[in-house]
């Protein structure tokens, strides 16, 4: 290497952030996502056996999806060869794999092809690397924040392993800054850094698992001050950190994973975390007819009859959206989804659906009885329509003995919570005397 391109290169060089400088340089060095690089870990074991083959990383930004790629090249043996799907063509995907395959042939030597955005191809641009990837002309490793299983055709997939990375936790993101801190060549060593404590719980709190955010807050704070040592205090961490973008497109996963975690948390009866992630909705961005949409649904779907009041308030708070629009309808939301999460709970309104419908379509179709037929029309007596047929308001406690399906069959079962208990004590009452009438009806008469 010439001097000027050793000159170059360290340009380039001191031109990183500190979060490109700092990436580990071996799988040892490499923090987080220890489900499946620890020691004995399916990724451990496939390079162990020689045995990579084609990957898929899916998870969010800043977690190691391009730093473990490179590591992995290297750990194997192989040349490593990067593309993005955002810039990146069909012909520069066949070119790439056109030198890997001369290499390949001519001196034996693997190429892993570390692809960014892998689901910004599109479907032909992906086709194109299922032969080379089926015959291990390269080892694929494709990174991606959109669930692949949804974003990446399905041959693809199925020719690849797929790790899920998880955000780094507080503890990983405290060891990368205090190696940021201690590193000489690659990191802020050279700086008389004080960091408070209070300092780095706070970036290790609120980058959210992302090391890019927290490194790069570290490298602001450090270089922005001008006195020396660096007092790097809770203070001028805040000052250093960027508000997080919230990832959320409205379409993806983080849509439909925030919408059910807000549901699972008014099921489970927890009004601190579906605020919170109601929240989190409102602020990325999401509509607010769809969350108003999500409660009228939960309330009859989750609350159901142990509080009747529940699916009134809901269509209020829907109804309230329209009217009032953002950003106070935020408040109308935040009254329906607190009530839903305290409410009590029955799904016994929609089990009883879904048990009716399994026995309509399993072929239970049972003819109307003679006396609930409709007789409002010329000719319905002379057919003996709603013969027999006992005006409930008739009878003292508004309850006709009268059969009104023709077969025992319970599909409403209250559960013991809410106004479901006192529902279930008339239901059991006048249940009683349906079943007399129906015992009836088939002593009598033949049922048509």
């Amino acid at each position: 290497m010439s001097l000027f391109e050793v000159s170059e290169a360290a340009n380039r060089k001191r031109a990183q952030p500190l979060a490109a400088r700092m990436r580990p340089e071996s799988l040892d060095e490499f923090v987080g996502q220890q489900h499946f690089l620890g020691e004995g870990k399916l990724l451990r074991r496939l390079l162990a056996a020689d045995r990579l083959g084609s990957v898929i990383f899916y998870g969010p930004p800043g977690t190691g999806k391009t730093t473990l790629a490179y590591l992995l090249a290297r750990a194997s043996g192989s040349k490593f060869a990067q593309l993005s799907a955002v810039a990146s063509g069909v012909k520069d995907l066949r070119e790439v794999l056109e030198a890997a395959r001369d290499r390949l042939s001519a001196d034996g030597q693997k190429t892993l092809l570390f692809i960014d955005e892998i689901h910004r191809f599109n479907k032909a641009q992906q086709d194109v690397l299922l032969p080379d990837v089926e015959e291990g002309i390269v080892t694929l490793v494709g990174a991606t924040t959109q669930n692949p299983f949804f974003a990446i055709n399905s041959a693809l997939v199925s020719r690849s392993r797929v790790f899920q990375f998880e955000p780094l936790s507080s503890d990983d993101v405290k060891t990368l800054i205090r190696r940021a801190l201690a590193d000489n060549q690659r990191g802020l060593g050279g700086y008389d850094v004080r960091m408070h404590d209070e300092a780095i719980e706070f970036l290790a709190e609120v980058s959210d698992g992302d090391a890019r955010r927290a490194l790069g807050a570290l490298e602001v704070g450090v270089l922005s001050s001008d006195e020396r040592p660096v007092e790097f205090t809770r203070a001028l961490a805040e000052e250093s950190v960027q508000r997080k973008a919230i990832e959320y497109d409205g379409t993806g996963d983080a849509h439909y994973d925030a919408a059910s975690a807000l549901i699972k948390s008014m099921r489970g009866s927890d009004p601190d975390a579906a605020i919170y992630w109601l929240a989190r909705m409102l602020e990325a961005g999401e509509d607010v007819r769809f969350l108003a949409r999500r409660i009228v649904i939960f309330a009859s779907e989750d609350v159901g009859n142990a509080d009747p009041q529940a699916l009134p308030l809901a269509v209020a708070a829907m109804q309230a959206c329209e009217f009032v629009g953002l950003p106070e309808c935020q408040l109308n939301l935040a009254q329906a989804v607190t009530y839903m999460a305290c409410a009590p709970k029955s799904n016994a309104s929609m089990v009883a659906l879904g048990e009716a419908k399994d026995d309509v379509r399993a072929g239970r179709l049972l003819p109307v009885p003679v006396s609930l037929r409709d007789s409002h029309y010329g000719g319905a007596k002379r057919l003996g329509h709603g013969k027999g047929y006992e005006y409930s308001h008739n009878s003292p406690d508004g309850v006709a003995e009268q059969d009104y399906l023709g077969v025992e069959r319970e599909y409403y079962r209250p559960v013991e919570r809410g106004y479901e208990i006192e529902i279930g004590r008339r239901l059991e009452a006048i249940r009683a005397k349906l079943r007399q009438a129906k015992q009836a009806a088939s002593r009598d008469e033949p049922r048509e």
